[in-house]
C-alpha cells in the first residue's frame, strides 16, 4: 500500500539525517509535517530522500502491481509522483503555534471525512501523542 511505503520511507529519512519529527499526517493526496533538523537548518538533503525514496518505493510498487494510477501521473520521461516545488514551509515562533500546528496536523483526516478522530487513521502521529505507542510506524519528538 502506498501509504505504507510512504510511512517506512519518511522512517528511513529521518533516521538517515537526524530530523525530529513532531507531528505528521499523510493524506490521500498530500502530507503534513512538522519537522525540524537541529544541527544546521537545513531540511532540503531530508525532502530530497524522503521524496526519492518514497517516489521509487511507491511507483515501483505501481508498475509491479500494473495500477491504472501510473495513467494519471505519466509525463513525457516517465512520471511525476510528487509535484513540482518546495511545498509550503514556515516556522513557528512559540509554543502556542506549535500546539495549532500540531493539532492542525492531526485534524486533517477528521476534516476530510477519513476518521471520526485523528488518532482513528493510522498514517499519522496522533495516537503517538495520545500515549500510544504500540503499532506507531515513526517515533516522534516533543521538545
Amino acid at each position: 500500500m502506498m501509504k505504507d511505503e510512504f510511512a517506512l520511507q519518511l522512517n528511513r529519512s529521518v533516521q538517515r539525517h537526524g530530523v525530529l519529527i513532531y507531528a505528521w499526517v499523510l493524506m490521500p493526496n498530500h502530507v503534513h509535517m512538522l519537522v525540524r533538523e537541529p544541527a544546521t537548518g537545513d531540511l532540503e538533503p531530508f525532502l530530497r530522500t524522503l521524496k526519492t525514496g518514497s517516489a521509487k518505493r511507491v511507483l515501483g510498487s505501481m508498475r509491479e502491481n500494473n495500477s491504472p494510477l501510473l495513467a494519471e501521473i505519466s509525463v513525457a520521461n516517465g512520471h511525476r509522483f510528487w509535484q513540482r516545488g518546495g511545498g509550503y514551509d514556515r516556522n513557528t515562533v512559540s509554543d502556542s503555534e506549535f500546539d495549532e500546528k500540531v493539532g492542525y496536523i492531526h485534524m486533517n483526516p477528521v476534516r476530510s471525512g477519513l476518521v471520526e478522530r485523528p488518532v482513528d487513521w493510522h498514517w499519522g502521529s496522533a495516537k503517538w501523542w495520545e500515549g500510544d505507542r504500540e503499532g506507531v510506524v515513526l517515533c516522534v519528538h516533543r521538545g
